[in-house]
């Protein structure tokens, strides 16, 4: 009788350990609001659910790498569209294109090479954004505006053939110092804006002639396995230490929602950069916006200027996290651009779980390249606040290189618990002794 008791009591508690939950853990922002699940799902896109396939190569497009296919490529990406949507697909083999422009219910998988044109007249001027403005320029090789759902897949190569553009560029300023960027004219790689639910996953995206992913005014956009590279020296030989200039890895410009997961980069500027307008009046411009709810992690960064940068055309960047990436060497891992001529305000940022080899880890200074102050009375003080990074195991040389400025005030800095304060316009910040903790 005591063993049949025995036998049912252990049953029962078997029979209630099974109706016990897995806890779910409820992942926040740092200003403590709720993250959505969506940032949870690295899911690829299944390229087989996105309806027909349009090899190239099978409607006209000749498997030739010396000759400009724009229109004949662009032929497909319409009909795929008229005919209801599809994947146009890169097939084995190098494709010459200047800039194609993507419609609702089309996608693009790369099995072989898209190759940029090196002739600036192969991508149109348009009305479109470039650095924290909204103007004519020059198209990108991949382009979709208005788009909901579009994908860029594969394992194949984006290649913007970049380097008759980066000596051009090298060549300018060495005759004229002050050349911008706009001054020398390039495309960038590819150009997402106005769209919903994107993915970019798995390709490579190299040797973009300007900036090489841009994203604007989208949301829920996630860039996930990608391979991003652009050199950094050796492109000019009357100057070896110059490398592809501007080209920046992946620049979010007045977006929301968006995830970037084990992703690769390695550019000669910034890696993700942070940006939403510019100028003293930017704040009232309706073409400019917010950066809110960004997730960059699981990533490896080869050299970049900046693993993760705000500014300097940014007005307002909140909920950014940065966290459980590798650096081999970054010259700064968080980089707060803040440029007198802007309102900015950058809060609740965090870094947590970066480990490698950096020559600074924070960077703020006040940027002084190109801006125009303009007269005006009830101009913001700019901000940088709730400021947090947590579990930094990363061989800096210089821990913190921070400059204040009667333009904005940094409040709210904490790095493993400990409040951080600033002195009053120190020169440099070689090492934590030179940061008071209270």
């Amino acid at each position: 009788m005591r063993k049949i008791f025995l036998l049912l009591f252990s049953m029962v508690l078997i029979s209630g350990s099974a109706k016990v939950k897995k806890k779910v853990v409820v992942e926040t922002w740092p200003d403590n609001t709720v993250m959505d699940a969506w940032f949870k799902d690295t899911t690829k896109v299944d390229v087989a659910t996105l309806g027909r396939q349009y090899v190239i190569t099978d409607y006209g497009v000749k498997n030739d790498s010396n000759i400009v296919q724009t229109s004949a490529i662009q032929a497909v990406i319409d009909r795929a569209a008229q005919e209801g949507g599809g994947v146009v697909v890169i097939p084995e083999g190098t494709f010459l294109t200047g800039g194609l422009f993507f419609k609702q219910g089309t996608h693009l998988h790369v099995i072989g090479r898209l190759k940029g044109s090196e002739r600036i007249i192969d991508f149109p001027i348009l009305l479109t954004r470039i650095e924290g403005e909204t103007c004519k320029y020059f198209s990108a090789l991949v382009n979709a505006d208005g788009l909901d759902g579009f994908t860029i897949s594969g394992k194949g190569t984006i290649d913007g053939n970049g380097l008759h553009y980066w000596q051009e560029f090298w060549i300018r300023r060495k005759w004229n110092p002050q050349c911008t960027n706009k001054d020398a004219q390039r495309p960038r790689l590819t150009y997402i804006s106005n769209s919903k639910n994107v993915t970019i996953q798995d390709v490579h995206l190299i040797n973009s002639p300007f900036w090489t992913n841009h994203v604007y005014k989208s949301d829920h956009v996630r860039y996930l396995d990608c391979y991003i590279y652009a050199p950094t020296e050796n492109i000019w030989a009357p100057e070896p230490r110059r490398g592809a200039p501007s080209s920046d890895a992946i620049d979010i410009d007045a977006c929301t929602d968006v995830l970037i997961n084990g992703c690769f980069m390695h550019v000669n500027d910034d890696a993700v950069v942070l940006k939403g307008g510019k100028g003293t009046w930017a704040d009232k411009d309706e073409t400019n916006g917010d950066c809110e709810r960004i997730l960059i992690q699981n990533c490896h960064y080869g050299k970049v200027h900046g693993c993760v940068t705000l500014g300097s055309e940014s007005l307002h960047d909140r909920n950014v996290i940065l966290r459980n990436c590798y650096t081999e060497r970054a010259d700064r891992v968080l980089w707060l651009k803040m440029r007198p001529d802007t309102p900015q305000h950058y809060e609740y940022v965090l870094v947590e779980n970066i480990t490698g080899h950096c020559k600074r880890f924070l960077f703020i200074h006040p940027w002084s390249q190109f801006f125009k102050p303009e007269k005006r009375d009830d101009m913001p003080l700019s901000r940088c606040n709730n400021i947090t990074m947590r579990n930094i195991q990363v061989d800096a040389e210089t821990q913190y290189d921070v400059k204040t400025s009667d333009k904005y005030e940094l409040i709210d800095f904490v790095i493993d618990g400990k409040p951080l304060v600033f002195e009053i316009s120190p020169e440099k910040v070689e090492n934590p002794q030179n940061i008071v903790y209270e």
